[in-house]
């Protein structure tokens, strides 16, 4: 099948298999006369694995060594159980980071009195951590580094 089936069957984008492929997740695609890339049903399952992988925020290096156990049929599970596990403590880590972030938004929002005044703690709390001269900055200035903030992963 080609790439754009490839895609749909898997559930992975046309650029993540190629990304994959880059990556040495999947073998390279072999082609076509045409020089299309072609996939066999092998390896729409890999992309499968790959995306449930991805699904679990598992990293692309921890994929492949999932990949590899996946591989070896004489894999012992006591090697993909303590990959599973190392995800959950990660998984749990950026859980807890995420709580301590909303409750400190939570708690500046709170403080923050919301009206036409300008000032505001969940400004002034972004801004300390800023060059003293972007703190003294108009307002104008301030209001684009918020959109800039929005889109902060």
């Amino acid at each position: 099948m080609n790439i754009g089936e490839a895609a749909k069957a898997s559930g992975v984008s046309a650029k993540m298999i190629r990304h994959y492929e880059a990556a040495g997740l999947i073998p390279a695609a072999e082609r076509a006369e045409s020089g299309y890339r072609m996939y066999s049903s092998a390896d729409v399952s890999t992309l499968r694995f790959i995306r449930r992988a991805r699904d679990l925020n598992f990293s692309m290096e921890r994929i492949g060594h999932l990949l590899a156990l996946w591989r070896d049929r004489g894999r012992a599970s006591a090697d993909v159980k303590r990959i599973a596990l190392e995800q959950v403590e990660m998984l749990e880590a950026r859980m807890r980071e995420l709580e301590e972030m909303a409750g400190t938004l939570r708690h500046l929002a709170r403080n923050c009195h919301g009206d036409d005044r300008p000032d505001c703690p969940i400004i002034g709390s972004l801004a300390d951590g800023a060059a003293p001269e972007a703190a003294s900055q108009p307002r104008r200035r301030a209001s684009r580094a918020l959109t800039k903030v929005g889109g902060i992963r």
